[in-house]
């Protein structure tokens, strides 16, 4: 059994867990997320607590205890208080717009790079180079992060491109002068 998978999740005020026979649907103030079930995962509804058990000692339920309790964990989080992921845009000309519902990237490129925003995602710009992607599903927001920071990975020489805020890029020595 996993330790992870055997401790409970706090339930925040304003936060309603509905059970259904193959899913579990939690509301928040932010929103509503819905999770299918595994057959043999059973979920106990407490007053301020969420707990996940096995309903069987199968080699396969054991594998995905630990699993459901950290995406119904991420499900409460998410529509009580939500996610969000900052990207850092480095290198000269390099900046973001938004543009109805579609984010523009000029990244150094001869054409700028027009990403759909999805729904359940928002985004916002704290300058024009620091995107601020946010939402209720932890994995929606970041998988977008990652696709708008796929446009232009940090190159190693220099640093330039789109990074996480605190991200660390290791810089290469480039072509150092020869020897005489």
């Amino acid at each position: 059994m996993s330790r992870l998978g055997k401790t409970a999740i706090k339930k925040p005020k304003g936060t309603k867990v509905v059970l259904r026979e193959k899913e579990v649907e939690i509301q928040g103030p932010k929103g509503t997320l819905v999770q299918f079930l595994m057959p043999g995962i059973v979920i106990q509804d407490g007053e301020e607590e969420l707990s996940v058990s096995i309903a069987e000692n199968g080699k396969v339920h054991k594998k995905f205890h630990g699993l459901y309790r950290a995406l119904l964990n991420n499900m409460v989080i998410g529509v009580s208080t939500g996610f969000s992921k900052y990207l850092e845009m480095i290198g000269v000309g390099f900046r973001a717009e938004i543009q109805g519902k579609k984010l523009k990237l000029l990244v150094g490129y001869s054409n700028p790079v027009l990403v759909d925003i999805p729904d359940g995602i928002e985004i916002k710009l704290e300058k024009p180079t620091v995107i601020v992607v946010s939402g209720i599903d932890k994995q929606q927001v970041g998988q977008f992060a990652a696709t708008v920071r796929s446009y232009r990975k940090p190159e190693p020489y220099k640093g330039k491109g789109i990074r996480y805020r605190g991200e660390y890029v290791r810089k290469k020595a480039g072509k150092g002068a020869k020897a005489k």
